[in-house]
């Protein structure tokens, strides 16, 4: 089997974003019940919240809000896009490592989820934050 830093970003996204899913599941149960744990906490998973205005990077389209989880190398991230309501659109999940990237879009229950955290985000006043931070 080889190293997975010998492998592409492409080749590791799916198992980098299954893992991320399931903590950020299992810890907006706990945070959704009550039952979160003094060593694990929702509001304190990840690094930072962000927005990211468009034309940002060369590029880069349109606006979004970052949930980076990790930076360097490797990093990752999700992404909100959000209409100007600040209703969501899509959620993308990005997997960066020197140089390579790969993203996936995402569906089904992962995507209920991060419409959840992304609520979250926007009814405790973190969206409307990050947007005053970026002006």
């Amino acid at each position: 089997m080889s190293n997975s830093r010998n492998q592409s970003c492409e080749q590791r996204v799916a198992a980098n974003l299954r893992s991320r899913v399931a903590n950020l599941r299992r810890l907006w149960t706990a945070y959704c019940a009550g039952d979160e744990s003094d060593d694990e906490r929702l509001h304190e998973y990840g690094l930072s919240f962000d927005y990211v205005p468009s034309q940002t990077f060369d590029g880069q389209r349109e606006a979004y809000f970052r949930y980076q989880l990790s930076w360097g190398g490797p990093s990752d991230e999700f992404r909100f896009f959000v209409n100007p309501d600040l209703s969501l659109h899509r959620v993308e999940y990005w997997f960066l490592d020197w140089f390579d990237g790969a993203h996936r879009v995402l569906d089904g229950k992962d995507e209920s989820l991060l419409r959840d955290l992304w609520d979250w985000f926007r009814e405790c006043g973190a969206a409307e934050h990050a947007m005053k931070e970026a002006a």
